[in-house]
């Protein structure tokens, strides 16, 4: 699935939303928290680097936009106690939450799987896909809140069809692939929350120039390219559930 053609969301399209986006310092992420709040939406900004949010406030604050939050939390090492403390606090202060852009993610070493070490193959899982399932279920009562909520997974082409020698971060990409499916099934006719998966695709980031050092990043398109895409799948524009959407 892709975007509609000709696609043009209105101005005020995200107006008076709460949305969180996980990995929001960089790259897509931060892209895309800042082009949901030019759409309107109140944007609760996640990631592990304080400084790094705090500049992305800085910059919606200028632009005279919703305040946005700032939530310091490291998707790998998610506790109870965090993931409790996050949904009190979005409950509290903004009394439901309407999408949600799971982004958050490391890449691994490319390297065959006899020689990873598990340390790190277990850091990739944690921050892929098992913080990704533990805040997705701690944060789906705020969802529920919501009378239209959007729940998106970010995932990644070696992610639908796993790749030689991309270790944990494929595997990972596979299995939250399989955990957005699972949870757009149990909730279709029974919530208000609709789930889909975003790949988008080959993008100029930092972690794709890792991936691919030698690649000459002009010849990829941007996250600021993405941005329609994000836009769609998170509003009300977009009813789809269980589906995935190609950048």
């Amino acid at each position: 699935m892709s975007l509609p053609e000709n696609y043009q969301p209105n101005p005020d399209l995200l107006r008076g939303k709460v949305i969180l986006v996980t990995g929001a310092g960089d790259g897509i992420g931060k892209t895309a928290a800042k082009t949901y709040a030019n759409f309107g939406a109140t944007i609760l900004l996640l990631g592990r680097t304080v400084s790094k949010l705090e500049q992305i406030y800085d910059e919606i604050i200028e632009q005279d936009l919703a305040e946005p939050g700032i939530i310091s939390a490291d998707m790998g090492t998610l506790g109870m106690n965090t993931l409790e403390e996050i949904a009190k606090v979005i409950t509290s202060r903004y009394g439901r939450l309407d999408g949600l852009l799971h982004n958050a993610a490391i890449l691994g070493e490319r390297i065959p799987i006899e020689q990873y070490d598990l340390a790190d193959w277990d850091n990739v899982m944690n921050v892929n896909f098992n913080g990704v399932v533990l805040l997705t279920r701690f944060l789906l009562p705020c969802l529920q809140q919501s009378d239209a909520a959007s729940l998106v997974f970010t995932s990644s082409t070696v992610g639908k069809t796993p790749r030689a020698y991309w270790g944990p971060y494929s595997v990972s990409k596979h299995a939250m692939e399989g955990f957005a499916l699972l949870l757009a099934d149990e909730l279709e006719n029974t919530s208000n929350i609709r789930v889909n998966i975003l790949n988008p695709g080959a993008t100029r980031t930092s972690m794709r120039a890792s991936a691919y050092p030698n690649e000459d990043p002009l010849t990829l398109k941007t996250p600021e390219d993405l941005m329609p895409l994000y836009v769609y799948v998170m509003s009300e524009d977009s009813l789809e559930n269980g589906k995935t959407l190609m950048g």
